[in-house]
Formats: C-alpha cells, sequence, structure tokens
C-alpha cells in the first residue's frame, strides 16, 4: 500500500507540508453547511488567517492532524488555495 501524500500548504508557491487547516465560508454567497478549507504550514497560517478574517468571514483554524478525524466522520469540507 502506498503511503499517502503530505498536506501541502495552500499559499501561492509553497510546497511546505502544512500543520495547520483553516476552514471558512464567504456568507454572501455559502450557505452555512458549505466550509471551504485552506491548508497552511506554520510561516503562513498567520497570513492566510488575517487574509480571511479582513474579508471578515467565518473562520476557524485547527491542527492538520484534525483533517484525519473529519475524514474518519465524513466532513463534507473542501480544499482551496490561496
Amino acid at each position: 500500500m502506498d503511503a499517502p501524500e503530505p498536506l501541502t500548504c495552500s499559499r501561492a508557491g509553497c510546497q511546505v507540508t502544512a500543520s495547520w487547516r483553516i476552514e471558512w465560508r464567504n456568507p454572501r454567497i455559502h450557505t452555512e453547511d458549505r466550509v471551504k478549507v485552506w491548508l497552511a504550514c506554520a510561516e503562513h497560517v498567520d497570513f492566510l488567517r488575517e487574509f480571511l478574517a479582513a474579508r471578515e468571514f467565518p473562520l476557524r483554524v485547527v491542527p492538520a492532524a484534525d483533517a484525519e478525524a473529519d475524514a474518519d466522520t465524513g466532513s463534507d469540507a473542501e480544499r482551496s488555495t490561496a
């Protein structure tokens, strides 16, 4: 069995393995059950969080390891890139 590929930071041009998961939505176009996900390395987590917070998007930052728990519970979060 092949090992899973590492999660990569969503910051444009960054190829570092992500350690954070930023769950967010744009309330003007997304219903409350729609959650988008950006992954972030330690260097870019603050930048990506602040980018979304400045737009007043609801967001939550959790360790990327929690993504495995969500996969086990069937979360519908969608991965995006910044």
